[in-house]
This record gives C-alpha cells, sequence and structure tokens, in this order.
C-alpha cells in the first residue's frame, strides 16, 4: 500500500509539470510551422530527424537550465539580443528554403528536409525556450532532491512532450498535403508556412 501511495503522491506532484510543458510544446510557433511545412512536403518519416533534433535541444536546455545555466542567458542583455540576432537571422534563412519550395512533385526549392542539426540550432538560438525551460526549473524545482535529478525529470519530460506536439504537427502538414493537387496551391501554403515561420521572430523580442 505504501509503494502504490508514494507512486500516486509522485504522478500528482508531476501532473502539473506534465499539463505546463505539454501546453508549452503544443502552442504555435517557429518549430510547430516547420515541422508542419516538412510534413506537408516531405512526409513523415523523412521529418523525424528535424522533430527528434528540436525534442533534444529542448531536453538539453531544460537539463541545463535545472543546474542554473541556462538563467545566465536570461541575466545578461548582451549575450541575450547576441542569441536573439543569430536565432533571427537563422529563422528568417528557414523560412525561405520553406517559401521556395514548390510542390513536391517539382524540382525546385528545397529537395531534403531540415536535419537534426537543423533542429537543434533552431531551439538553442532562441530565447523564448532558454525563458521556458528556466521558469519550469525555478516553478518545480521542489520536485527533486537535487539539480540533476531535477534535469533528468524535466529533459525527460520537455523531450517526449516536444516528441508528441511536433509529431502530431507534423502528421497535420501530411494531412494537409492530401488537400494541395496544383502548382498554385503548394505555392500558397508554403508562403504561409514560411511567414508564420518568420513571423515567430517577432515573439523573440517580446
Amino acid at each position: 500500500m505504501h509503494f502504490f501511495d508514494s507512486h500516486h503522491c509522485l504522478m500528482s506532484s508531476v501532473a502539473p509539470l506534465v499539463l505546463f510543458v505539454t501546453v508549452a510544446t503544443l502552442s504555435p510557433g517557429g518549430a510547430t510551422a516547420l515541422a508542419t511545412a516538412s510534413g506537408a512536403r516531405f512526409g513523415f518519416v523523412r521529418s523525424l530527424p528535424l522533430i527528434l533534433g528540436i525534442a533534444l535541444a529542448l531536453a538539453l536546455m531544460a537539463a541545463v537550465a535545472a543546474v542554473g545555466l541556462g538563467e545566465l542567458l536570461l541575466r545578461v542583455p548582451a549575450l541575450q539580443t547576441v542569441v536573439k540576432a543569430l536565432g533571427s537571422v537563422y529563422l528568417l534563412w528557414l523560412a525561405w528554403r520553406v517559401i521556395q519550395s514548390g510542390a513536391p512533385h517539382r524540382k525546385d526549392g528545397a529537395q531534403r528536409p531540415a536535419t537534426m542539426l537543423n533542429g537543434l540550432v533552431l531551439l538553442a538560438l532562441n530565447p523564448k525556450s532558454w525563458a521556458m525551460t528556466v521558469s519550469a526549473a525555478a516553478t518545480f524545482a521542489l520536485l527533486a532532491s537535487s539539480p540533476q535529478r531535477l534535469g533528468l525529470l524535466l529533459a525527460t519530460v520537455f523531450g517526449l512532450a516536444a516528441c508528441v506536439s511536433l509529431s502530431l504537427w507534423c502528421a497535420l502538414g501530411v494531412v494537409l498535403a492530401k488537400w494541395l493537387r496544383t502548382d498554385r496551391q503548394w505555392r500558397a501554403f508554403n508562403i504561409a508556412m514560411g511567414l508564420l515561420l518568420a513571423g515567430s521572430i517577432a515573439l523573440t523580442w517580446t
């Protein structure tokens, strides 16, 4: 009985963290727009490296935040500005790639999906992601007995939640692709996804 009581207590205490992370990762943004666009053009399987790269980056950022290193970025305005600038340029480049893409059957635009490295860099240069993981580390610090255990907990929850949420957005792209039959429709879709990706830059500067 003691085991089940302890297990129930643990699940109850972790539930708010899971809810927080689920809402945060499901919310539309640059990563979700990129996953949707990739799913539509390249399919789910070929988009997996991008999804795993973003999820791995978020997990690592959560672990770093748990031991206090992520807070350094938020406390140094100059460093934060540099990261924002680099992230903005990178997002614009990704958005341009999406906009330039044609229909999958055409040979114009990007012929290969974004890589795991693209996903890693996308998150690492996003101050909003750092703020989210640092906030989670501060809010749920009492869930673990040490920073290392907190880091493991946050990395697991953030990583799994990102995989699930991005898979859903990617699957949405796969479904939307079935409705895109003409070059003009694909062009409009790619422009919309590219603009959403570029528009997410504004969120990093607010």
